[in-house]
This record gives structure tokens, sequence and C-alpha cells, in this order.
């Protein structure tokens, strides 16, 4: 039997116990590279057999029994139930047909319009791949298709068949750093695409990685990556804010995946003061640059912000879920980033616990799942049953976490971070 909370995401299990509906926001997966191949046009077999002879996999994570992790269906399933997971979104993980090294992040210029149009198929491929890895569990699965930016003609007309052929997870946007050629964001080049997802109800997913410039090989370069990554990410919505995006197309969703949660109140009170100076500051710079702009908007970045934008967040921390109220407890779902390195499998458990304990139910109920199915239209009644047997139980959750108690390999996730860290 269930007994629902507010949002459906509470069950009672055969004891009488209460657990949660845990969906995971952020996980990852794709292909074995030679899986690939049958879901490319037959035009394209004998250029990826060639490509696929000399191509050597840089990602210790996507090989042997570790990267078996990303298409391995029966393994994933038992991985997460095991984790308490009922269900999760699917942002891409492996190396697509004919592209240098993962899609996820910014990648090095195609020499040719010939590169650009094999890393199209390439992509195309993962998406018909993703659409049969979804169906093998019918309903507990949303992934996310990938597009180019590079032909908005072809990616809308890629959406509109992903959406006939079922996928959950909305559409991948993908960042445009500095040097690669590509309109910014906030141009109208991208029109269509934005009035497609409107029109469609597809929500747009914005993940960290492919917005910043390409990595070098330093050490240095590695760590200002690190520090940098997600400041690029969070750009997308100034740039939809600027470009009017948001005003034009009121029904929009857009999603913030694994950048973090504490940047989010600042920001959002940086951009509604600078906007409120374009408007009326006495004829400051601000006022003259800035007045038109401003002029077009009939709400604050603030409220732009609670009607159209949701955070995928990853190992969140106790100190992020204190500001949970700011960023909007409607607006923040869960995220394991399972099979990533910095997941929190195989502790998500514990990792829920040191997040959320001393949250009110309703609250926790939203964010661990409620958020995510409403989103991205999990049903709720239908994974239930499933989340009866495996899901945390409400009355654990509500116990602080013994730190005592965590394996040393728990500290790999940022979701067991000391409390200082607030970024």
């Amino acid at each position: 039997m269930t007994d629902t909370t507010r949002d459906g995401s509470v069950v009672v299990d055969d004891q009488g116990d209460e657990r949660y509906i845990v969906i995971s926001s952020d996980c990852h997966g794709g292909a074995n590279v030679p899986d690939y191949r049958p879901y490319l046009e037959s035009r394209w077999l004998d250029d990826f057999d060639a490509w696929a002879a000399t191509y050597e996999m840089p990602y210790e994570d996507l090989l042997g029994d570790l990267g078996a992790r990303n298409w391995d269906s029966d393994r994933r399933r038992r991985d997460l139930e095991a984790d308490g997971q009922v269900a999760e979104v699917i942002f891409p993980n492996t190396v697509p047909p004919f592209f240098p090294k993962v899609s996820l992040s910014a990648q090095p210029p195609a020499v040719t319009t010939a590169d650009k149009d094999q890393r199209w198929a390439g992509l195309q491929a993962h998406n018909r791949w993703l659409v049969d890895f979804c169906n093998d569990t019918p309903g507990r699965r949303a992934g996310v298709l990938q597009i180019t930016l590079h032909d908005i003609e072809a990616s809308v007309a890629e959406i509109r068949w992903a959406h006939e052929a079922g996928l959950m997870g909305g559409v991948l946007l993908p960042g445009t750093p500095p040097g690669i050629g590509l309109p910014q964001l906030y141009e109208e080049h991208y029109e269509p695409l934005f009035a497609v997802c409107a029109e469609l109800g597809v929500p747009l997913n914005h993940h960290t990685g492919s917005a910043a410039p390409p990595m070098g090989t330093t050490d240095r370069d590695a760590v200002v990556f690190l520090l940098e990554v997600s400041w690029w990410a969070h750009r997308a919505f100034t740039h939809l804010i600027v470009s009017g995006v948001f005003e034009r197309y009121p029904e929009l969703q857009l999603v913030f995946t694994e950048q973090g949660t504490a940047w989010v109140p600042e920001e959002l009170d940086r951009l509604d003061l600078f906007l409120g100076r374009m408007r009326d500051a006495g004829g400051s710079q601000e006022q003259v640059w800035g007045k038109a702009i401003a002029d077009s908007m009939s709400l604050l970045p603030s409220e732009y912000w609670a009607r159209q934008c949701h955070l995928g967040a990853s190992f969140i921390r106790p100190v992020e879920v204190g500001l949970r109220h700011r960023v909007g407890v409607d607006r923040i779902m869960w995220g394991s980033d399972y099979p990533h390195k910095e997941s929190s499998h195989p502790f998500s458990l514990e990792a829920i616990k040191a997040a959320f304990a001393g949250v009110p139910r309703d609250e926790v109920a939203l964010m661990l799942g409620g958020n995510a199915a409403a989103l991205y239209g999990f049903d709720l009644d239908a994974l239930a049953p499933l989340a009866a047997e495996i899901g945390p139980r409400v009355a654990d959750v509500a116990e602080s976490l013994d730190r005592n108690t965590l394996p040393v390999a728990a500290y790999k996730c940022p979701a067991f971070a000391p409390e200082y860290a607030t970024t």
C-alpha cells in the first residue's frame, strides 16, 4: 500500500515504515565503442570501422569492469537498487563514434565539414542506442538527448524524433566556450532550438563540462579547469535572460546539473541588483548600457529562476541544503552521479542521510524524487512498489549520520566534504 505526501513520493512498506522514492537526477551512461556500430547509418560503417580500429580509449574508468557499468543494463539496475534509487536521468559518458573524447566536454574543433558530419552521425547513434537502453527498464530511465549546435535545423528534427521515440530526459544543451567558432547562447542563432523545446514541453539540461574551454595538459591546467568549470556553465542562465528566451517562452524549463547549489542565491541577488540599476539608476553606466534589455523583461532574474530553472544537485552537502529556501525547495533534485569516481555510489544512503537529516519530510520527498518526477515525467505510482522495498526509510534519513562509521572510500564523493565547504 502507499501513503503519499503532497507530491506523492513517500510510500509505506510491508512493515509500516515510510520510505522515500529516490530518483537520481544525474547519472551517466553510454555504449561501448563497438556497440554503437549497429546504430549508425550504413554510409558511415566503413568510416566507423577505420576509426574504431585505431582509436585508443584515454579514460581508465571506461575500460574493463569499470566501463561496463555504463552499458551493462542488469548490473546498472542492481547497483542503483542496492543504493536505494528506483529511477535515473542518464547523461552521456562514453565516447560516441568519431569523437576524440567524451562528448560532455568541449571538443577540439572539427578540421573539415566531413568531421562535423561524422560527429553528428555519432551523436545520433548514441541517441538511438539510448532509446533501447531506456526501454530495457521501462519508466525508470530518462535518457538525455544529444544535439549539435553546428546544425540547428538538424538538431530540431532530432528533438522531434526523440520526443516521438519516448526519451524522457529532455535535451542536453552544450556550452559555447571561446575558440570553438559558435555563436554565444544569447544570440538569435539558437531561437529554433528554444522554440521547439518550449513547444514540446522538453526540458533543456545544461551539465557542467562542455561550457568550459578545453583543459590543457599540465597540472595547473587541470586545477584551473576544476575550479572554473562550473562557473562557465552558470553563464547559460545569464545568456537566456539577456536574450529574452525565458520571457518569450515562459513554459521552457532549464536544468543546471552537477554545478553545485550554493552559487544560486548570490547569483540571483547579483543579477536582480544589476537589473534594478539598469532600469532606474539616475543615468548610471548600467542604465546607459542595459535599460533597453531590462525594460524588455517582465520579471526579475530571481523570478525567472523560480518559474523556469532547476538544479540537478549531485552530492549536495548539508550547508547547501540549508540554502534550500533561497534556491527553491521545488527547484532542487538530488543526484548520485553514478558511475563517476566522485559519485555517491555505493554510499548513497549515507550521503542522503548526511545531507537531509533534520529536514522536514515533505521537503526531503520533493528533493529526492518528487521534483524530478514532475519535471521529467516519471510515474510515481509505477515506481512506488519498488521504492517500498529499497527506498531509504524516512526515519533513518531523519537521523544524523555518524561519520565515524564511513569507510575511507566514501570520501571520494564531495557529499562527505567538511561542513566549511560551501560551493
